[in-house]
C-alpha cells in the first residue's frame, strides 16, 4: 500500500492551475477529443506535438518537414489546417511519417501550462485505468484535470479523471477534498456509455462528427501506454507498470 500522505485531486481547469502550481503532478484530460487525438497519433506512430496556440502551431509546424496541421478553436477548423480535431479521421490516414501539431480551444492550453509546472501526463478513455494503475508510487501529490468546455467540467472528462484517481485511491492515496471522494464515488465504476448524455457528446451527433463518438466508445481502455509531454511533445513513456516505486 502507498502512505495515506500521498493524495490525488480531481478539478476542472478552466483558465489558471490555481491552488496546483507547487509540487503536483499533473493528468490533463480532454476526452472530446485532443488527448484522444494526441494519444491516437502516437499510438499510430506518429510525432505530436501540442500547442496551446494557433500562432504557435504555426511556429512549431514551420520547424518541421510536412507536418499535418490539425485542431479547433470554438470548434472550427484554423485556416490552413488539414484535418479538424478528430481522432477518427487521423486513425483513417496512412501518412503516418508526418509529424501531427495539435492545437484546441481548452487541452492543448492545460498541456502547455501543467508542462510548464510539473511532470504532465495525458488522460484519456484509451489509457485510463491503465495510467491510474502506473502513476502508483511515482508521484506524492496527483491533480487529475480536466480541460473545460466552453466553461464546463463536461461529464466525460468527470468520469475519466474518476477513473484514474480510482486506481489511485484503490492503493492507498487519500482524496484530497470531498470533491475529489465524490466524483470517484459517481464516476469510478460507470459504465462505458453513462456520459453520453453529456454537451459534448450532443454536439458531436448534431455537428455530424459521430463518427469521433464511436471511435471513443469502440476504444475504450485499449492501451496499455502512457503518454507524456515533455517540451511540447507528446511521447510514449518507455517504463512498465512495474517499475514503480
Amino acid at each position: 500500500m502507498v502512505p495515506a500522505y500521498r493524495t490525488v485531486a480531481i478539478d476542472c481547469f478552466r483558465d489558471t492551475l490555481g491552488r496546483f502550481t507547487n509540487g503536483y503532478a499533473f493528468v490533463a484530460v480532454d476526452v472530446v477529443r485532443a488527448m484522444t487525438t494526441a494519444v491516437t497519433a502516437v499510438a499510430l506512430g506518429r510525432r505530436c506535438f501540442a500547442a496551446p496556440t494557433v500562432a504557435a502551431a504555426l511556429g512549431r509546424a514551420a520547424r518541421l518537414e510536412r507536418p499535418l496541421l490539425v485542431g479547433e478553436l470554438g470548434g472550427e477548423m484554423p485556416a490552413g489546417f488539414e484535418l479538424g480535431n478528430s481522432p477518427a479521421e487521423l486513425a483513417r490516414r496512412t501518412d503516418v511519417d508526418r509529424p501531427v501539431v495539435l492545437v484546441s480551444s481548452s487541452g492543448t492550453p492545460l498541456l502547455e501550462r501543467a508542462g510548464a509546472c510539473g511532470p504532465t501526463y495525458l488522460g484519456c478513455f484509451r489509457n485510463s485505468r491503465f495510467l491510474g494503475r502506473w502513476l502508483v508510487g511515482r508521484h506524492r501529490r496527483i491533480a487529475v484535470l480536466g480541460a473545460a468546455s466552453r466553461g464546463e467540467f463536461r461529464e466525460e472528462d468527470q468520469m475519466c479523471c474518476a477513473q484514474i484517481a480510482a486506481a489511485l485511491i484503490a492503493a492507498g492515496y487519500a482524496p484530497q477534498d470531498r470533491t475529489t471522494a465524490e466524483l470517484v464515488e459517481r464516476w469510478g465504476d460507470a459504465p462505458a456509455d453513462a456520459w453520453l448524455g453529456s454537451h459534448s457528446a450532443t454536439y458531436l451527433r448534431r455537428t455530424g462528427q459521430a463518427d469521433d463518438l464511436d471511435f471513443i466508445l469502440r476504444h475504450m481502455h485499449d492501451l496499455s501506454t502512457v503518454f507524456q509531454v515533455q517540451d511540447g511533445e507528446v511521447v510514449a513513456v518507455r517504463e512498465t507498470a512495474g517499475a514503480a516505486a
